[in-house]
């Protein structure tokens, strides 16, 4: 097995005197796709955000990329990570295609006087189809659903060829239709780039891709449990990791949660 993307060891975040995250440990090898999960405050930000390389753990160690964080340059190593910040607002107006041409040089608008070489111009039109957005693609940034920013936006993230794409609760206000594409894209996107690697922090298992690998249930600051999805995401788990008594159900790799109390028709 080759060296991991993320390897966190013993992580403990201490804010103003409260610890956010105790004792975190993760590790994440190519082409695995991990969902973060827990109920608000249980640190999942907080975790995503080092594994982005923009924060320090008090103490234990973070390696992104095979790099030490303390011992980098945070910035350039952001460089080679792809994230995706529901709330990047462009600089200016700019179409679908413009916002996701940021993507490679990682600003909010394109650098002036700075012509895109034609791979660029090539692998923004490749992945703004692989996202769905082909007939968006001259768009307005404005006119967009919230939907398609979304999917835009994750488009603008795998500008760089990234080794890992980080994901912060991808769909939230999204509705029916808009989860399901965003699901369906992030499917494809997972199937047809083996190597990626993926961490996407959620409330709700309905938010998770079919092609989720693996798991950490997290409360309190404590990683309750991590590994393999199907092992993770169990009733048990699920019902100790919100306190409250439920019922997780998979069909064609989808997850549902029910009340414990309710029995199948």
């Amino acid at each position: 097995m080759t060296d991991p993307v993320l390897n966190v060891d013993d992580v403990t975040v201490v804010r103003a005197g409260n610890p956010i995250l105790q004792g975190v440990s993760l590790t994440v090898h190519a082409g695995e796709h991990w969902a973060l999960l827990g109920p608000n405050g249980a640190g999942k930000t907080t975790l995503l955000r080092m594994l982005g390389a923009f924060e320090h753990p008090t103490s234990g160690s973070v390696e992104v990329l095979g790099r030490r964080l303390g011992r980098v340059d945070m910035r350039a190593l952001r460089a080679g990570i792809g994230h995706v910040d529901p709330r990047h607002t462009p600089s200016g107006p700019m179409t679908a295609h413009e916002v996701v041409l940021t993507g490679a040089t990682n600003t909010a608008a394109l650098v002036p006087r700075r012509e895109p070489p034609a791979a660029e111009l090539a692998e923004a039109d490749r992945l703004i189809d692989l996202l769905g957005l082909s007939h968006r693609r001259d768009a307005d940034w404005q006119i967009l659903s919230q939907g398609q920013r979304g999917r835009a936006l994750i488009a603008r993230a795998l500008m760089p060829s990234p080794r890992l794409l980080l994901l912060d609760e991808p769909a939230t206000g999204l509705d029916l239709a808009g989860r399901e594409q965003l699901l369906e894209r992030l499917d494809l996107l997972q199937r047809t780039h083996p190597d990626l690697a993926s961490v996407l922090v959620t409330h709700h298992l309905e938010e998770l891709p079919p092609g989720t690998t693996h798991a950490m249930l997290l409360r309190d600051g404590h990683a309750i449990t991590a590994g393999p999805v199907d092992e993770v995401i169990t009733t048990a788990h699920i019902t100790a990791c919100f306190d409250h008594p439920v019922r997780i159900l998979r069909d064609e790799g989808r997850w549902t949660v029910r009340p414990a109390q309710s029995q199948p028709a």
